[in-house]
């Protein structure tokens, strides 16, 4: 059997730099990819990751350097180019047509036809279930892709990369959205594709999970490489010392502050499934000034759902809110924001942000009405709490005025943080707050989190890490099937508890008012 040493290198990246201008995202990059591997590319927000895999998917060209397919220079001007090399992606964010089906997204772009007949849709979603059923994805080829989760849609995006049938398989993030059986899933798929030959190029902020199915490692920091190795010979802290210089931050500790009187309470919530049944099932729960209740749950429980009917997204949900002991009767977002409820989104790039608004009219868009004087808005007070905002919440940005999408996942999940910030909440639902980010950018936001918590505000957050809803939380709350399972203090729950009661979906709940005190 041949050695990993001895792998064929199919792809070479030599001394790729890219410029925007004026700031460096990549500078002199080499990144070699071997075929039958899992070529792993770490490095923190902002390091130039994503940027090198435009580069060699075709979408990015280099400002300098040149990329190498066995052995011989090639010209990649568009992703079709890089496709006829057999280059494919699944981009970190989602890049779907959400009015389109499964099945039209899965063959955007190369549709089967009947020659000059048109479009076989019978055949498309034919192969389509076919290759969704090899994910075990649970999808019709027929739905709408706009109607489908997060988690769901990127499994879609991941279809479509295998159905490619590329030889260089670039994945950024694919497991970011997606539940624990299903990056299983993926992990056997991952490990098919690689007996058959094809070169992996892998990145992910799991850090565990690199170190699972990973073969080489290559870490970039601030736009250079900074270190290569085999998997085989590293770990967790050495990935870490590599991409930050130092060890891992350690999450946000609870620091004993005393919690103040219950700021938001929610009776009953329910919100019916079409098709019968209920996506959320009579949810209690309730939150304390200063208190830090983490939902926890796997894909499909409900979590997300139950946040997004508090925050008035479902006209159809039913229910009582509360905030500081007021029942809220108006139901839509602009009057719960107004009451004190904010969301950050799971899904930053189209519920959180406006892609193509500066860093500055983002963070604002929601609190503008703060900055007005009769028809105007007082430019200087804005100016000066974007200014506060983007100090208080480390935002790196050289000038507020820059597009939001030049930031790094880990900047625009703050920018988010921010604009919810400026409405001035007593309470904040965050949904996935870690999704997407590194690890430094993570331990920034726990940070942050914890601090709001000591302000004296309210924080309801959703997560399927086991690890972060044990170091964040004062209660855990652990949801299945729609339902609220139990409610646990986090300083005396174990982690099998919580897995325990994950798994359970028809256990009746206790009584879920916090404990006074």
């Amino acid at each position: 059997m041949t050695s990993l040493v001895e792998q064929k290198v199919v792809l070479k990246a030599e001394g790729i730099s890219k410029i925007y201008s004026g700031t460096v995202a990549l500078r002199h990059a080499d990144f070699e990819v071997r075929r039958g591997a899992v070529n792993v590319l770490v490095g923190e927000n902002g390091a130039g990751k994503s940027t090198l895999m435009k580069i060699i998917a075709g979408v990015e060209q280099p400002t300098t350097g040149r990329i190498l397919i066995d052995g011989a220079p090639v010209e990649l001007k568009n992703s079709a180019d890089a496709l006829r090399q057999g280059i494919g992606i699944v981009f970190q964010e989602l890049n779907l047509f959400g009015n389109l089906s499964v099945a039209e997204n899965i063959f955007a772009a190369r549709e089967i036809t009947y020659g000059v007949l048109g479009i076989d849709h019978r055949e498309q979603e034919r192969r389509a279930a076919e290759v969704l059923a090899r994910l075990q994805a649970g999808i019709e080829p027929g739905t709408l892709v706009e109607t489908l989760r997060v988690g769901q849609q990127q499994l879609v995006e991941i279809a479509k990369a295998v159905m490619l049938d590329a030889r260089i398989l670039i994945m950024d993030e694919p497991t970011s959205a997606l539940s624990a059986a299903e990056v299983e899933i993926l992990f056997r798929v991952i490990a098919d594709l690689k007996a058959r030959g094809v070169a992996i190029v892998y990145i992910s902020h799991r850090l565990e999970e690199l170190i699972r199915i990973g073969d080489f490692v290559t870490v970039l920091r601030d736009g250079q490489v900074t270190a290569r190795s085999r998997i085989l010979d590293i770990d967790v802290p050495w990935i870490v010392r590599q991409m930050i210089g130092s060890d891992a931050k350690p999450f946000a500790k609870p620091d004993g502050h005393v919690l103040g009187p219950e700021v938001f309470r929610a009776e009953e919530v329910c919100l019916p499934r079409d098709t019968g049944g209920y996506l959320v099932d009579h949810v209690s729960l309730s939150v304390r000034a200063g208190e830090i209740v983490g939902i926890y749950g796997l894909l499909g429980a409900g979590r997300s759902e139950f946040l997004e009917c508090v925050i008035g997204d479902h006209e159809r949900a039913s229910g009582s809110i509360f905030v500081e002991g007021i029942k809220l009767e108006a139901k839509d977002v602009t009057s719960r924001i107004r009451h004190g409820i904010s969301l950050i989104p799971e899904d930053r790039q189209r519920e959180g942000l406006v892609s193509t608004q500066s860093v500055a009219s983002n963070l604002t868009m929601a609190s503008l009405h703060k900055f007005l004087r009769g028809f105007q808005i007082q430019s200087k007070a804005e100016t000066g709490a974007v200014r506060k905002a983007v100090g208080d919440l480390t935002i790196k940005v050289s000038d507020p005025a820059i597009e939001v999408s030049a930031l790094s996942g880990g900047n625009q999940q703050k920018v988010v943080i921010g604009k919810a910030l400026m409405t001035g909440p007593k309470v904040l639902l965050m949904d996935e707050p870690s999704r997407g980010i590194d690890v430094g950018a993570k331990a920034d936001v726990f940070k942050t989190m914890r601090r709001l918590a000591a302000e004296g505000l309210g924080i309801l957050f959703v997560t399927s890490d086991l690890e972060e809803v044990m170091a964040l939380s004062d209660r855990i709350a652990v949801m299945s099937n729609g339902r609220l399972i139990d409610v646990f203090d986090r300083a005396t729950v174990t982690q099998d508890q919580i897995v325990e009661a994950s798994a359970v979906g028809h256990r009746p709940h206790p009584s879920l008012q916090p404990t006074q005190g």
